[in-house]
């Protein structure tokens, strides 16, 4: 009876090479080739992207910006700074109908310099670093790592950073005690055994030759790199740069059924999702795939999905596939700081100045205004503005369906609202039924 009921009740656990045939054996290893390699061109955030838009041109994706109109069967793609990507499909389903969506991220636990990084201490350059997103700090001592990112120069060049990963590129590392010197440290909690401090990365030891000269090893690296890419201690301020693994993708074990290789979390799952993507024909639902950056840090930031990308790129696609709704704005034909005082009806009419003033294709008009001091009145004074805005729009004798759409956009630089979100929107409506 017991039996039974386990057989009927019990989740059935299988493991999953048991569940494959040898031909889709070897499809999973060819996939598995590629997705190593894949991993090997695209450690960081920013090569992911840069790689995932070679593919997908390479399998007929486009960018949206250059579609006027969508249809069924369109490939598209937006980047968003370099960091993170949108793709759809789209399907010959209504939109309206529901997409697919799937969604990764492709940034990855690392050390990114600070702003001010170059030190020397007892004769030894080093790279102050601080780390992003939830790392074992004592799992990043003694190992090679490599450096990549971009240094964009006070001139405006930007340059590109890949160094440690080819053969013949010099590596670097965060030191550690030796065992007999390490007694104090190997009392400590695990947690507590390195500091974030402490994860400085060794960058060079040779002093440059000018016996008057101070801090001759920091001066000689800034002389090698000024020599290598012409940038000076200055221009690392502007850089972003991050410190990761220099370890090649590798096959794990006697059997080859596991992967060995840095920025697993969420690479697995980003290149399998892109991958999906490059195979998609015909679909019947518009499929859409994200591409997310600092997720590893709460998801926050402009290229993160605390951000309104993703908002801005299906608004795109319903823009291009025609398709309008109330709360749609539609494209705007022009964006000057022009006509920016709000006309008075009468001499006593309080005066008010706008930010901007814009105006869409269809006379929307939209109020953008920056403030930066809160002054305590928001509310009332983005009312006041709107209505303003509404008003002026018509002359004695102008039927009222002449109105157009009036929008007010309000960015502040302080908290106002109680919740703690980024936008919040507000409509008149019904309080009953919300019409």
């Amino acid at each position: 009876m017991e039996e039974n009921l386990k057989e009927k009740l019990f989740n059935k656990r299988e493991n999953g090479w048991d569940t494959v045939d040898t031909r889709k054996k070897e499809a999973i290893f060819s996939f598995t080739k590629d997705y190593m390699n894949y991993l090997n061109k695209a450690k960081t955030e920013r090569e992911f992207i840069v790689e995932a838009v070679k593919m997908a041109k390479e399998n007929g994706y486009e960018d949206i910006n250059e579609f006027e109109e969508l249809k069924a069967g369109d490939k598209v793609f937006f980047v968003n700074r370099g960091k993170s990507m949108y793709l759809a499909v789209i399907g010959t389903e209504n939109i309206e109908n529901g997409l697919h969506i799937i969604g990764s991220h492709v940034d990855s636990p690392r050390l990114d310099l600070k702003p001010n990084p170059l030190c020397e201490d007892t004769e030894l350059a080093y790279f102050k670093t601080h780390y992003y997103g939830g790392i074992k700090k004592y799992q990043w001592t003694t190992i090679p790592l490599s450096l990549h990112g971009v240094i964009v120069k006070t001139n405006g060049e930007k340059i590109t950073v890949n160094i440690g990963e080819d053969e013949n590129d010099p590596i670097f590392t965060i030191t550690d005690l030796l065992p007999h010197l390490a007694q104090e440290q190997m009392e400590k909690k695990l947690k507590n055994g390195i500091d974030g401090e402490d994860l400085r990365v060794l960058i060079g030891s040779i002093p440059y030759d000018d016996k008057e000269a101070k801090e001759k090893v920091k001066l000689n690296i800034l002389n090698i790199l000024n020599q290598k890419y012409g940038i000076t201690e200055s221009d690392l301020s502007s850089s972003e740069i991050e410190v990761i693994p220099a370890f090649k993708a590798r096959s794990l074990g006697f059997d080859s059924s596991m992967v060995a290789a840095y920025g697993q979390d969420d690479k697995v799952c980003a290149y399998s999702s892109l991958a999906a993507m490059m195979t998609l024909e015909n679909v019947k639902n518009t499929a859409v795939c994200i591409l997310s950056d600092k997720e590893e840090i709460g998801s926050m930031g402009n290229t993160g999905m605390e951000s309104h990308m993703f908002d801005f790129f299906i608004s795109e696609i319903l823009n291009k596939l025609k398709i309008k709704y109330s709360y749609n704005l539609d494209n705007i034909t022009d964006v000057e700081i022009k006509n920016t005082d709000i006309d008075k009806s009468y001499i006593e009419d309080k005066f008010s100045r706008l930010d901007v003033k814009a105006v869409t294709s269809k006379n929307e008009i939209i109020n953008i205004e920056i403030q930066l001091k809160n002054e305590y009145n928001m509310i009332q004074r983005s009312l006041y503005y709107w209505s303003k805005l509404y008003e002026e729009q018509l002359e004695e004798g102008d039927r009222y369906d002449k109105l157009c759409r009036t929008v007010c956009i309000n960015i502040l630089d302080f908290k106002y609202l109680k919740n703690d979100r980024f936008h919040n929107g507000y409509r008149l409506k019904e309080i009953e039924t919300n019409e």
